[in-house]
């Protein structure tokens, strides 16, 4: 139905205040980094609402009734049509402070053998995450090996911070604890930048006046922090 509206006011003309619901699905460190925008961008557009599920795995968002969804670009499926919304990410490999005063930080991805690795498990399927590394033209997934296996990152960094091990995770979500020292930074030159996160939707439909709005917002906003970063 929303379809059927938006095409009769398209043919029709006549210029309407975007109303509505968007609906959308992202992971909760997505959600963080987008917080700011939304809020804006709700103060902005009072008559649009946006329901937000945060949720790590990756839904179907057409089965789940969802608007769009917010996942990295490599993720996304080639019937999607994406808009970037952040820039480039990379992921950090931290621990604490504590874990390093009885083992030596690695030099290479390889030296990761003889650590404790915090090891994360997608509940969607599964596997076990493993972690990406990038140096001089070479690119590895390192499977790692540890007692400790969560399902999930917020866990994960909170098992870095009380010493349990390695962690890898990204940047952003260890930025307030790496610049206060509770967590020591090991293999930066190894992390390299990857597609930073997307917002899609089904390229078949007709796009929601509401759901248009906010692409566009997001968009905009996009295009400048990309800019203020020279990237």
């Amino acid at each position: 139905m929303a379809d059927i509206r938006g095409a009769v006011d398209e043919a029709s003309g006549t210029p309407k205040s975007p109303a509505g619901t968007v609906r959308l699905n992202m992971p909760k460190i997505a959600a963080l980094m987008l917080a700011s925008r939304l809020s804006r961008f709700a103060r902005e557009h009072s008559s649009i609402r946006v329901e937000l599920t945060t949720d790590d795995g990756f839904t179907d968002i057409v089965a789940g009734g969802f608007d769009a969804g917010v996942r990295l670009g490599e993720h996304l499926q080639g019937d999607m049509i994406a808009v970037r919304i952040t820039p480039d990410l990379r992921c950090a490999i931290v621990g604490a402070p504590a874990y390093f005063a009885a083992h030596r930080p690695p030099r290479t991805p390889q030296e990761l053998d003889g650590h404790a690795c915090i090891n994360y498990r997608f509940s969607y399927s599964g596997a076990l995450y493993r972690w990406p590394f990038a140096h001089g033209g070479r690119s590895l997934d390192v499977a790692v090996e540890g007692v400790l296996t969560l399902d999930d990152a917020d866990l994960v960094v909170a098992a870095a911070l009380h010493g349990a091990g390695l962690a890898c995770t990204l940047e952003e979500r260890v930025a307030e604890h790496l610049n206060s020292g509770r967590l020591v930074r090991v293999l930066d030159d190894w992390c390299q930048p990857f597609s930073g996160f997307h917002l899609y939707y089904p390229g078949r439909r007709q796009l929601p006046l509401p759901l248009q709005t906010l692409v566009e917002f997001l968009r905009s906003k996009t295009a400048t922090q990309v800019g203020q970063l020279g990237m």
